[in-house]
C-alpha cells in the first residue's frame, strides 16, 4: 500500500508541474519568426559574366528592395548590337507588384540625340507577365494605338511626359526635369512605361561609363503617381552602384511600400 501511495503522490506532482508548464506556454507569446534576408532568382549569362534578380525582405517578410545583381565581368565582352536579357524573379518577390525583369543593352544608346545616345543599360521591372510583354508590337493602326493609349492622369507619375514608343516595351515616360535633359551628363535616370492605358514598368537607366567607375550604391527618390493600377509593393526610390562586399553591380527598386 505504501508503494501505491508513493506512486499516486508522484503522479499528482508530475501532473501539477506539467499543468503549470502548459499554462506558462499558453500565456507567453511566441517570438515571431525572422523572415529577413536576400533571396536570388536563377542565374543568367550576360556578356562575359552573369546576372540574377534578387529581393530583400525585412523581418516580417515584407519586401524592401527588388533588383538585379551583375558580376564584375558582365560589363566586359558586351555585344556590339542591342541585346535583351530576361530574368525570372525569386518566389519571395511575389508580394511586389512586379512579375519579371529585363535588361536591355544599348551599345549606341537611343533617342533623343545627345542625351541618351551613349552606351547604357535599360533595366525594366515589369508588372505584366513576359508572355504579355511579348505581345507588345508595332504594326497596324490597332497595335500602334494600344501602345500610344495613355493612362488616366492619376496613374502617371507627377511631372512625367510621354516619349518614345518601342516594341516589347510600350510607351516610355520621362522626367523633363532630369539633369541630362538640361545639358548635364547622363549618368543614371528613372523612366516609367505604359501600354494600352496602364502603367506596366519602372526603369532605372544607367550609362555604362557610370557603372565602370564603380560608384557606391546610393538610393535616389523617384516621382510617384497619385494612384496605382497594380496592387503590391511599389518603389519610392531606386539605387545603382557597386556593392564592394558582394562584388556585384546592383540596380534596384528600393523603399518598397504597399500600394
Amino acid at each position: 500500500m505504501r508503494h501505491a501511495r508513493d506512486y499516486l503522490r508522484a503522479a499528482i506532482t508530475i501532473s501539477v508541474v506539467a499543468g503549470a508548464m502548459l499554462g506558462c506556454s499558453e500565456s507567453t507569446p511566441s517570438t515571431p519568426l525572422d523572415q529577413s534576408g536576400t533571396f536570388f532568382g536563377p542565374v543568367t549569362a550576360l556578356a562575359s559574366g552573369t546576372a540574377r534578380t534578387y529581393v530583400t525582405l525585412d523581418g516580417s517578410g515584407a519586401p524592401t528592395e527588388i533588383g538585379v545583381a551583375l558580376t564584375e565581368s558582365a560589363l566586359t565582352g558586351l555585344p556590339n548590337a542591342t541585346a535583351e536579357y530576361a530574368f525570372a524573379l525569386p518566389s519571395q518577390a511575389s508580394a511586389t507588384a512586379f512579375k519579371h525583369a529585363v535588361i536591355n543593352w544599348m551599345p549606341t544608346g537611343h533617342p533623343p540625340p545627345m542625351v541618351y545616345t551613349v552606351p547604357h543599360f535599360d533595366v525594366h521591372f515589369y508588372t505584366i507577365a513576359q508572355a504579355t510583354r511579348e505581345g507588345i508590337v508595332l504594326g497596324d493602326s490597332v497595335l500602334t494605338a494600344k501602345i500610344m493609349r495613355q493612362p488616366a492622369p492619376e496613374f502617371i507619375p507627377a511631372g512625367y511626359a510621354a516619349g518614345m514608343a518601342a516594341a516589347l516595351m510600350g510607351l516610355h515616360w520621362n522626367d523633363p526635369d532630369a539633369p541630362e535633359r538640361h545639358g548635364g551628363p547622363f549618368t543614371r535616370t528613372f523612366i516609367y512605361g505604359s501600354y494600352d492605358g496602364a502603367m506596366i514598368f519602372a526603369e532605372p537607366m544607367i550609362a555604362k561609363a557610370y557603372l565602370d567607375a564603380k560608384p557606391d550604391v546610393a538610393s535616389v527618390p523617384v516621382k510617384l503617381p497619385a494612384q496605382y493600377g497594380v496592387h503590391g509593393y511599389q518603389a519610392t526610390s531606386y539605387a545603382v552602384g557597386w556593392d564592394a562586399v558582394a562584388k556585384e553591380y546592383r540596380i534596384a527598386l528600393t523603399g518598397l511600400v504597399l500600394r
